[in-house]
């Protein structure tokens, strides 16, 4: 009961970002404002819709385990007007598929990552609402690291991101990471 009602309110609302953002990475990389349209590439959009930049922006966050507070003035923060349920349903090119499965890994994410007690959930002592707010703050704060990380590099080479490979070299880029952790010796257990 729980869980399918969680993922459908939580898939009802639109994340925060913070709106420094909207010129250095969101409008960088997408179309985000001008609605559909199948000449990104001609302008030199990575990305179709501002969401798709969010997604990945919340990937590294949650990838690098890095999160950070929306900043606390409301009037500093924007939605992208479109709520998650929507993300990826459709077509925007002749060669884009739809990614509806995206939004069922990102709440899985949420859910293994966030601090609901469920059973809490499940007897009615927390509502509804409180643990999809617990989600989505989970979510924005993974997004607004993944969105300054993106910055960041953006700012130290205003080509970094645009290669062909550049975003999946961050994510491959993880990997590296991983195998350098595992490479050092065990801790002795005698």
């Amino acid at each position: 009961m729980a869980a399918a009602l969680l993922y459908e309110e939580w898939a009802k609302r639109n994340p925060y970002w913070e709106k420094r953002y909207e010129e250095s990475v969101i409008k960088k990389f997408t179309d985000y404002g001008k609605g559909e349209s199948s000449y990104k590439e001609g302008r030199g959009k990575l990305f179709g819709a501002g969401y798709e930049i969010v997604i990945i922006a919340f990937f590294i966050g949650l990838y690098y385990n890095q999160r950070k507070k929306l900043i606390a003035d409301s009037t500093k923060r924007k939605s992208l007007g479109q709520p998650i349920q929507y993300w990826g349903n459709n077509d925007s090119g002749k060669l884009r598929k739809t990614y509806p499965k995206i939004r069922d890994y990102i709440f899985i994410a949420l859910v293994a990552k966030s601090d609901i007690d469920f059973l809490a959930l499940d007897k009615g002592e927390i509502t509804l609402r409180k643990a999809v707010d617990i989600l989505m703050d989970t979510m924005e704060e993974y997004i607004n690291w993944g969105l300054d990380y993106i910055e960041d590099k953006v700012l130290s080479d205003s080509n970094y991101f645009f290669s062909p490979t550049a975003f999946l070299d961050v994510f491959l880029g993880f990997d590296s990471q991983n195998d350098e952790e595992e490479d050092t010796e065990p801790e002795a257990l005698d």
